[in-house]
Order: structure tokens, then sequence, then C-alpha cells
């Protein structure tokens, strides 16, 4: 009981984040469904319920989207999933925590700095492949496209609109990778259909608070999510 109630929360709070940020699920869930999961099934619950919030979401902001950048996104990506799928069958879970906590800690370090990036086509496709192999490793394409994103100072609402399009692709593609190479199991899809009450509740909730948030709150709190999120995981991969 205790497991499903902390399962709850977390699914809970991270798609309120989803919602009212456009990136919080991934970069919320990831690293503690790795606490009450197996690596693998942890990643495919968050695959599933990505999807079910991106669908869900993406019909009432389509207009926001850059179709541009969505393509090239979604181009880079398509390189980058095969290989991530590759270091999650070959390279120890840890590890890639540890990679990845280092990643989005330095570089959000560098936007808190004030740094800053000129978006261009070459740098739109490079974050597509680092987000696709992230997506396919450990469920988690967010950081790469929110740093970018931040990095330019992108309007909150195309950030939204533009990352859960993104991911309707890169997860539903991450899925279908992972069942193929890593197989998947029933405890996922039982977790994932009992937590889609939770996350509707979630999405509700999360629409309510994006109506408050003004972009210079948008951005203090996207730099908190990075940094609490980079040091979890840095512990997490570092205590073992």
């Amino acid at each position: 009981m205790d497991s499903y109630i902390l399962f709850f929360s977390i699914v809970l709070i991270a798609s309120i984040l989803q919602t009212s940020t456009g990136f919080g699920f991934s970069i919320m869930a990831t690293p503690f469904l790795l606490l009450l999961f197996m690596p693998k099934e942890a990643i495919q619950v968050n695959l599933i319920l990505s999807i079910f919030i991106s669908v869900a979401l993406i019909t009432t902001i389509k207009n926001d989207i850059d179709f541009e950048i969505l393509k090239r996104f979604i181009i880079g990506s398509s390189f980058g999933i095969p290989l991530g799928i590759v270091f999650f069958l070959l390279l120890d879970i840890n590890t890639l925590k540890l990679g990845v906590s280092i990643i989005i800690l330095i570089l959000t370090v560098l936007l808190i700095r004030k740094f800053r990036i000129n978006q261009t086509d070459k740098r739109d496709f490079a974050v597509g492949a680092i987000s696709g192999t992230l997506t396919a490793a450990i469920g988690m394409p967010g950081p790469p496209v929110l740093l970018y994103f931040s990095g330019t100072d992108t309007e909150k609402e195309k950030l939204r609109a533009t990352t859960l399009a993104f991911y309707i692709f890169v997860y539903s593609a991450s899925l279908v990778i992972q069942i193929i190479f890593a197989k998947t199991s029933k405890t996922v899809w039982l977790s994932s259909t009992y937590a889609i009450p939770v996350v509707i509740m979630g999405l509700y909730l999360g629409q309510l608070l994006f109506k408050k948030i003004n972009q210079e709150t948008f951005r203090i709190f996207t730099y908190l999510i990075l940094l609490s999120t980079g040091s979890y995981l840095l512990f997490e991969s570092w205590k073992w």
C-alpha cells in the first residue's frame, strides 16, 4: 500500500509539472520511479504515461507549435533513439544516471549565469539527437530540449507546445524500441493503467497553474527543477 501511495504521489506531482511547464513529467518521475520499479519497468511506465499526457494536451495548444523546429527535432531524434537503446542494454543504469546528472547540473549553472545560445538548424538537429538518445536510454528527453529553449529565451507557450508535440513522437518511438529489444511486462501495463486517473487529475491542476505562471517565475521554476533533479540523480548514482 505504501508503494502505491508513493507511486500515485509521484505521478500526480509529475503530471502537474508536465501540464504547467511542458517538460516536468519525465524529469520528475523517472528518478523516483527507479526507486519503485526495475529500470526497464520504470522507464516504460514513464514512457506510457508521458505519451498519454502529451496526446491529451496537444489538441488544446497545437497553435503554439513551431513546426520547423519540431521537424528538425524529430529527424535528429531518429538518429539518437537507436543509440539510446544500445546504451540501455550495455551500460549500467547508475553510469547513465551519473552522466545525465552531471550534464544537467553543468548546463543549469550556465543558464543561471545568463548563458545564452543562438538557435540554429544544426543545433536543433543536435538537441533532437541527444533527446532521442536519453529517451531510449532512461526515458528522459526533457533536459536537452528544456535547456536549449531556455538558453534561447523561447516563450513558455511555444516551449510547452513544441516539446509536447516532439514528445509524442520520441516517447512512442522509444517505447516501441524498448519493447522490441528489452521486452515488457504485465507490471508495466497494469501500473500505467492504475495511474491514468491520477494523471487526469494532474492535467486539470496543471492547467490551472499554467495560467498563473509569468515568464520570469517560469524560468526560476525551471532552474529549481533542473537543479533538484540533477542533484538527486547524482546522489542516487554515487551512493552505489
